[in-house]
């Protein structure tokens, strides 16, 4: 698996979204209609999510716990906390399900939800994937790629900024062989620790 997408947690999406955009940042909000969320779009490799909450309502998180998935409501309830700045990373695979990720996931122990999405983004596509959700949320959330690719296809952001070199993530020493067998890309950079240390961008020359 390769990195997805790195999360930023917005208090306010709407004055997020004017910060990155005066750091010269192109920023397009998640949705066409009631956004909860903005992306922030590279040509190559993982993009940036701002994010103000979870995708999830208060009924929705009720639902999940009467079927037995305290667990992932956690992690919802972890987002919707969580100080503003970069927290959390998701992982990509261009597999149409998540076969070889679960088996990995299984070997260790590890329980996961699997569920659909999709959104209408603001130039009227209609991207659709899957989401595996591990219970440990030690362990990152994976996602299929997009049924629509919505990457630009040159770089254009008045920054210079062409793509994310590294994102530096903590985790638990015990964890690492999981996250080293499930991800297999060069701008994951761990060490023993807690939370994302630095994201480290590549600039043009």
């Amino acid at each position: 698996m390769k990195i997805s997408h790195v999360i930023y947690k917005a208090n306010d999406l709407n004055k997020t979204i004017e910060l990155f955009r005066g750091m010269g940042y192109n920023v397009e909000y998640g949705s066409k209609y009631n956004p909860h969320n903005a992306l922030i779009y590279f040509s190559e490799g993982p993009y940036i999510e701002l994010l103000e909450k979870s995708p999830v309502s208060f009924f929705q998180k009720l639902f999940l716990r009467l079927l037995g998935k305290s667990s992932i409501v956690k992690r919802f309830e972890l987002w919707d906390d969580v100080s503003e700045g970069f927290f959390e990373i998701c992982l990509e695979t261009k597999a149409a399900q998540f076969k070889k990720e679960e088996t990995i996931l299984r070997k260790n122990g590890k329980k996961y939800w699997i569920t659909k999405s999709n959104r209408l983004d603001p130039y009227d596509r209609l991207l659709k994937w899957q989401l595996l959700f591990p219970y440990d949320e030690q362990i990152p959330f994976m996602m299929t790629y997009f049924s629509v690719d919505p990457k630009p296809t040159s770089d254009t952001h008045a920054n210079g900024v062409k793509k994310i070199k590294s994102i530096v993530y903590g985790t638990q020493s015990k964890y690492v062989p999981i996250l080293n067998e499930l991800c297999n890309d060069d701008i994951l950079k761990l060490y023993i620790g807690s939370g994302i240390k630095d994201v480290i961008f590549l600039k043009d020359s």
